[in-house]
């Protein structure tokens, strides 16, 4: 019996954008096109897109852990966007604790002399947004490495 390979779209859900990536059995994250804020339907339509085109088998959020470990309300939004993702598409979802992912994703663009989130384009193109996804998913692959 042949086991379907696993193939992950890494999401890091934000106000203005969500970012992206993709991983598959190669165990290596990288960055998509980030979800512009966009109505909850053309979100939707625009995540199933991604799923579809990449045959997706799992989801891995970024979960918003306050420093102190304790959940806050951005947590529970996380929370309600997580029981719609798995209620919308039926796929598992795994939490991934994004601290810091977001810093390290423009400090990583400063250390490459790139633009980082305070310049407006880089902003609304969603760069760093997915970095941040790219970060959250290989951190998930690392630790399935070492479990698998």
């Amino acid at each position: 019996m042949t086991r379907t390979p696993r193939r992950f779209l890494g999401i890091d859900p934000g106000t203005k954008r969500i970012g992206l990536s993709y991983g598959d059995a190669l165990g290596i994250a990288t960055p998509l096109p980030a979800i512009p804020a966009l109505p909850k339907r053309e979100r939707d339509r625009r995540l199933g897109e991604s799923i579809t085109e990449r045959r997706i088998t799992d989801l891995v959020v970024g979960y918003p852990y306050n420093m102190d470990d304790t959940i806050g309300p951005r947590a529970k939004e996380t929370d309600r966007f997580i029981a719609e993702l798995e209620f919308r598409f039926g796929l598992p979802v795994h939490r991934t604790d994004e601290r810091l992912t977001t810093y390290q994703a423009e400090s990583d663009l400063r250390e490459q002399g790139r633009r980082t989130k305070r310049d407006r384009r880089t902003r609304r193109s969603g760069e760093v947004d997915s970095r941040a996804a790219t970060l959250i998913l290989q951190d998930y692959l690392d630790q399935l490495a070492h479990i698998e």
